[in-house]
């Protein structure tokens, strides 16, 4: 018998998720920033771990703000949270408990849960076992710990086993060779947003957002056209710079990372435009996408 299963990836903004999700599934498909809440909507990841389908669901981090959009990243992983049959909290080594001790607070329905220690390559083997410690207070709550370190793999083993333990006895849910049941548009504004991410500072990135507009798919060529929508008129020109030098830097980036993915070449044209407020407005976010009733 075969099992399948969803599994929420949840964690404060920046702990990793992503960067999890695309070393577990060995391939990068979502976005990756240093910076926190970059990541906005929920993806997936179809992880085959023996005879047991991971679906890796990856989320915005758990936390307070009051834009209209933030409330949405929120909504998001609260969902991810009450749809799952299993939660991994991830929690680096570093962090205060308070994180953990939120978490718990808005996992309203109970939904199982396993902690996975991270950055354990990071702290003395003395401060690990110290935050050990102070997990087991809570071993009633989760049912395993399992310490790991995202790019070197450690614990990656363990912590799959462990998943497949709690998952339930389930035929596959998606065609075992698939990577993710995330369209392809969906993947590729996650990877030009880190691309601008990686390439402009400050506010910026946190109030500018990527529609696919078309993707013309050919033997030997992908054409992608996409439009990054910014807030404030002052922003586009940081964005594309002086000589058009930033958006040649992102978009350089960002048809890197789509041709990693897609195994062939790639033409991408951006352009850019201004839509005031957008992050605070209901029915455009709606309009984009960021619909809290789908």
């Amino acid at each position: 018998m075969t099992k399948a299963g969803f599994v929420s990836l949840i964690g404060r903004p920046n702990a990793g998720k992503s960067t999890l999700m695309n070393s577990l599934l060995g391939e990068k498909i979502a976005m990756v920033s240093q910076k926190a809440n970059a990541t906005r909507k929920r993806s997936n990841a179809i992880v085959m771990h023996g005879d047991t389908q991971i679906i890796f669901v990856d989320t915005p981090g758990l936390h307070e703000k009051e834009k209209v959009l933030n409330q949405y990243m929120l909504d998001e992983a609260l969902k991810a949270m009450g749809d799952c049959d299993l939660i991994v909290y991830l929690a680096p080594v570093t962090d205060d408990l308070k994180h953990y001790e939120r978490f718990l607070e808005l996992n309203k329905k109970n939904i199982p849960h396993i902690i996975a220690l991270s950055k354990i390559d990071q702290v003395s083997q003395e401060k690990l076992l110290k935050k050990i410690g102070q997990y087991n207070k809570y071993s009633d709550y989760f049912k395993a710990l399992i310490p790991i370190a995202i790019p070197r793999k450690v614990g990656h083993k363990d912590l799959l086993d462990t998943i497949a333990k709690y998952l339930p006895e389930s035929p596959y849910l998606y065609d075992p060779e698939d990577l993710t049941s995330e369209y392809l548009r969906d993947i590729y504004a996650g990877f030009i947003r880190e691309a601008i991410f990686e390439n402009i500072s400050d506010e910026v990135p946190y109030e500018s957002d990527v529609l696919i507009d078309s993707i013309e798919e050919d033997d030997g060529i992908d054409r992608i056209y996409a439009t990054i929508i910014i807030e404030k008129e002052s922003q586009k020109g940081i964005i594309i710079g002086k000589k058009g030098e930033a958006i040649k830097r992102i978009g350089k980036s960002a048809r890197q990372k789509i041709e990693r993915l897609s195994g062939k070449k790639a033409y991408l044209n951006l352009q850019v435009t201004v839509k005031k407020g957008w992050t605070k407005d209901k029915n455009f976010l709606q309009e984009i996408g960021y619909d809290p009733n789908k």
